[in-house]
Parts: structure tokens; sequence; C-alpha cells
């Protein structure tokens, strides 16, 4: 009896499926763009968080300036 033969490469992960799939049916610049938008997206929703967190912080400092 032998062994089930051993995979010699492994199983893409569902990110670079996404990738292959894309690159396959968007032009090079589309992709650009995407990504760019995609980042603008992330850096957008950091500077919400920060902004957030520093009206906490001047909230705070109010009112232990108040106290």
């Amino acid at each position: 009896m032998q062994a089930a033969p051993v995979r010699a490469t492994a199983i893409p992960s569902l990110t670079e499926a996404l990738r292959a799939v894309e690159s396959l049916l968007m032009s090079g610049g589309q992709r650009t763009a995407r990504r760019n938008a995609w980042t603008s997206v992330l850096e957008d929703r950091r500077r919400a968080k920060d902004r957030v967190e520093a009206e906490r912080l001047l909230e705070q400092a109010l009112a232990a300036r108040s106290s």
C-alpha cells in the first residue's frame, strides 16, 4: 500500500486567489487605482480613529481642569 502523494504546491490563500482573478479581469491601471482608493479608505479610517481619540483626551483634560 502506497502513501498518498505529497502536494508540491501550497493551496493559494483567498487573498492570492482574489489577486489572480483581479489580474485577469483588470488592466494594470485599474488595479493601481483600486488599490490606491482602498489605501485612502484605510487612511481616512485611521485619521477618524485618531480624531475621536484626541477629542476624548481633550474632554478628559478639560474635565480634570474644571475639577
